[in-house]
């Protein structure tokens, strides 16, 4: 594990007192150049977002699944060559470089929906649909692959909720933005827009990993590309039973999302009639996931974290599932599938994200980048086309849905089972104080 540079003098005076939310005054600008940098990433791809939902629309709804299918191919297809590119860039140069290889590709997405006759513009926007679903990915597992790199567990646990906290606030930015400048501007105006932010991402990587690059031996580390094969990720994660755990645990919180997002599509469908009800209804439910995430992120996350430790905090989505998934088969009625929808989401963004973000702090610097990469894009997919074609295939074979709901329990089960090994594990690896370049297989 690459030990955090954040303030060299911190190891001397270990008992500053926390400014907020146990933030240390040492940490403020590694925390504050974090923040904008999420907070830039996610504003950039909600403003993409009600594009993507649009173009995706325009090229027909019966399609959607395809769509996602092809989504699965272009992330396989991608992982080689982000592989190749780690292996022979240190990460201060790869890290732009994989942000301006989007960048590049939404300026020219601009100009096309400028230029070309809205006729011609069916496969563009189905390419684009899958594009903003592998871009989104990508540069947020970056994003989160860097700052595991940079802090330590302890600092992560402390952080990680308040980072995740911008990630919200860039959210709600990037959807009011949106809103705001849709009847204002073209498809090419917000596409620049979201280009904008970008390079603003860029340039908040590059002040992040300076400030944190002041020890010397970090310094060093960091001038050396990652090294290893083009296949390293892959063949890590087979390697180690934490990797595949964490792989497991991916796979199955995927699974479980893609149950319920088809589950309330159709009681949502079921209980309004109108678009407009519908609109309201996913707007509204929306803001309080945004807002009960916001203020957990911010009071809550770090607290529970640092007290009960990630065992307890990676735990508590596959619980809520459990208990979510048993309530919509007793009780499919909306009031349930609000209630649950809402805690899950929130819970996802406030508790589950950071701690599973802070169980690849104990991994050394090729894992976190490669392996990670690989479990964030193709794995968190690969998890969406099984729900997705799971629910499909009920349907064909006449299944009632509350039989899927049913099937989710034993996977909840399993779910929360493999979060508690998974907490164990870190912390027991955490206490074993791993060297940078080693690799856990056991």
């Amino acid at each position: 594990m690459s030990q955090s540079a954040v303030a060299p003098n911190a190891a001397k005076n270990p008992a500053q007192k926390p400014l907020f939310a146990g933030v240390r005054p040492e940490e403020v600008r590694a925390l504050l150049w974090s923040v904008l940098y999420i907070f830039c990433l996610l504003c950039c791809y909600y403003v993409l977002r009600p594009v993507r939902d649009t173009l995706g629309i325009d090229g027909g709804v019966r399609n959607l699944q395809w769509l996602f299918s092809a989504t699965l191919v272009a992330m396989l297809c991608l992982n080689l060559p982000f592989a190749a590119l780690s292996r022979y860039l240190p990460r201060q140069r790869f890290i732009p470089w994989v942000y301006r290889f989007f960048l590049l590709h939404l300026l020219i997405f601009a100009a096309l929906m400028y230029w070309l006759p809205a006729s011609q513009r069916v496969w563009i926007g189905r390419i684009f649909f899958v594009w903003v679903s592998v871009f989104n990915l990508y540069v947020v597992s970056v994003f989160w692959s860097l700052v595991s790199d940079l802090f330590s567990r302890e600092r992560a646990t402390r952080l990680f909720g308040l980072i995740a906290a911008g990630a919200t606030l860039g959210a709600i930015g990037g959807s009011a933005l949106a809103t705001l400048l849709a009847h204002h501007l073209s498809t090419s105006g917000l596409l620049l827009i979201a280009a904008v932010l970008l390079e603003v991402s860029v340039f908040c990587a590059g002040r992040l990993c300076r400030i944190t690059h002041l020890a010397q031996q970090e310094a060093q580390e960091v001038q050396q590309p990652l090294g290893g094969s083009i296949w390293s990720g892959i063949l890590a994660i087979f390697r180690s039973t934490y990797l595949l755990n964490i792989c497991l645990y991916m796979l199955l919180y995927s699974i479980t999302s893609t149950l319920l997002y088809f589950r309330q599509a159709e009681l949502v469908h079921q209980w309004f009639q109108l678009d407009s009800q519908r609109t309201t209804f996913f707007a509204a439910t929306d803001l309080v996931v945004n807002l009960l995430t916001l203020f957990s992120q911010i009071f809550l996350t770090s607290r529970l974290l640092q007290r009960y430790g990630t065992p307890v905090v990676l735990g508590l989505l596959p619980l809520f599932s459990l208990l979510g998934f048993l309530s919509l088969s007793l009780w499919p009625v909306m009031a349930s599938v609000i209630a649950f929808s809402v805690l899950r989401r929130a819970g996802n963004f406030a508790f589950a994200r950071p701690a599973r973000e802070v169980l690849f702090t104990v991994l050394g610097r090729e894992d976190k980048y490669k392996a990670k990469n690989v479990i964030d894009t193709a794995v968190y997919r690969a998890g969406d086309q099984v729900g997705a074609w799971s629910w499909t295939l009920s349907g064909s074979l006449g299944l009632p849905a509350a039989t899927l709901m049913w099937l989710a329990l034993p996977v909840s089960l399993v779910w929360l089972a493999n979060s508690q090994w998974l907490g164990r594990r870190q912390q027991r690896l955490e206490a074993n104080t791993i060297h940078p370049k080693t690799r856990e297989i056991a």
